[in-house]
């Protein structure tokens, strides 16, 4: 979970090859009028966000009935959002990746190929409620480069031996 220009993907895929589970990019399962909505500089609404988060809920419960964990991407802005997300089968984890907002402005920046333009990052952090003491995941800063962020998730995770 985070912010546009986290990291949210690069990261995520890392995850999921290392843990060998299977991987779904949260983004892919937003209808064409929310993409369309975003790619042209406008934020989403709540109710634009609703069917979106439970398609994604959906898909992590069919992960898990079939017998998998899984990783997917999901900026997972509030904690409504990611109330909605634990609604799925089996337990639901997040890493929240955290950086500095230059830092991830840049990073948008030189991105190609994506529709969220770096006009949007502002109103995201605005959104941004950070997980809370009783929520299960864990705060990631997005310092390092990829391999270190995946490493320093599994150890917070407690799923690579520190």
């Amino acid at each position: 979970m985070g912010v546009s220009g986290s990291g949210k993907t690069t990261v995520a895929r890392r995850l999921a090859e290392v843990l060998d589970r299977p991987f779904a990019e949260a983004d892919d399962f937003h209808p064409p009028a929310n993409v369309a909505k975003m790619a042209a500089g406008t934020p989403l609404t709540d109710e634009d966000r609703w069917p979106w988060l439970e398609i994604v809920r959906d898909w992590l419960s069919e992960q898990t009935k079939a017998g998998h964990s899984a990783v997917v991407t999901c900026s997972a802005l509030r904690r409504a959002y990611r109330d909605v997300l634990r609604e799925a089968a089996g337990p639901v984890r997040f890493v929240h990746l955290d950086g500095d907002p230059e830092l991830i402005a840049e990073r948008m920046r030189h991105r190609k190929g994506h529709f969220m333009p770096p006009v949007l990052l502002r109103s995201q952090l605005d959104t941004l409620e950070p997980l809370e003491p009783d929520e299960d995941g864990v705060r990631i800063p997005v310092t390092g480069t990829p391999d270190e962020i995946v490493e320093d998730a599994l150890k917070q995770l407690n799923q690579l031996d520190p």
